[in-house]
């Protein structure tokens, strides 16, 4: 059976990610911390589907000790390998940087980016004893060219970005490869803060001439994980629609 992590899982992109993984066969251990709901409906969809043992939750609050302990003993006595993890948990943070606060900014790399840290390292011995794996990071394209106001979480973005090439180098003689997609402005609910007019801005400016779908990142991280992708690895891929162009 191949096994997949996927922290962030009850929101837009990784209940996306979730979905996808599962219909191509893979058993998801599916991270949340605080949208249990959106996890639950998305079982009672796979149970109807027969696929309902395909996926596991576990909560976990990345700024929480505990439970950051208890998910990685979960992790490691779930499953003796991992074929994919997905980096996926994030927060947002919109304010001025010399408004934001030493806790607001802790918080903000606990959960953008230690997370990613804490769960590779949950399995990267073991990828490197199988000599196989792979590792993908969501990252964001304020991580390749910074958003005003959302200093904080642009920061957070661009370490994913050089923690994915660096890492790719480092692993790679151990055939694990490793990957990030930098989205564009996805139609989640982290971007409802958008007003209608913000929002037929953003679309105006994106030569697609639309906002992106979950399922539009959703659809990379099944190509990131198949064998077409195989030579691919410490790439930085933005999927916005032409916005940064």
């Amino acid at each position: 059976m191949k096994t997949a992590i996927v922290t962030g899982a009850s929101g837009g992109i990784g209940l996306a990610i979730t979905k996808k993984l599962i219909s191509n066969g893979y058993f998801v251990i599916a991270q949340y911390n605080k949208n249990e709901s959106s996890l639950q409906r998305l079982k009672k969809e796979l149970t109807e589907k027969e696929l309902g043992e395909y996926l596991f939750s576990v909560k976990c609050d990345f700024n929480n000790k505990k439970e950051v302990q208890n998910f990685v003993s979960v992790i490691e006595k779930s499953f003796k390998f991992y074929d994919v993890v997905v980096n996926n948990a994030g927060i947002s943070l919109y304010k001025l940087i010399n408004e934001t606060t030493e806790d607001e900014w802790d918080n903000i790399f606990n959960v953008n980016v230690k997370s990613a840290y804490i769960t590779t390292n949950a399995v990267l011995g073991k990828m490197i004893e199988k000599k196989s794996g792979n590792i993908i990071n969501i990252s964001s394209i304020w991580g390749e060219v910074g958003g005003s106001l959302e200093v904080a979480y642009s920061a957070t973005k661009s370490s994913l970005i050089g923690y994915t090439k660096a890492l790719a180098k480092e692993v790679g003689l151990s055939g694990i490869r490793v990957n990030c997609i930098c989205p564009g402005v996805i139609n989640t609910a982290m971007n409802q803060r958008f007003s209608k007019e913000e929002t037929e801005e953003i679309i105006s400016s994106t030569p697609l001439n639309r906002l992106g779908s979950p399922t539009d990142i959703a659809n990379l991280v099944e190509f990131l994980c198949s064998e077409k992708s195989s030579f691919i690895t410490g790439q930085i891929i933005t999927v916005d629609g032409g916005f940064t162009l």
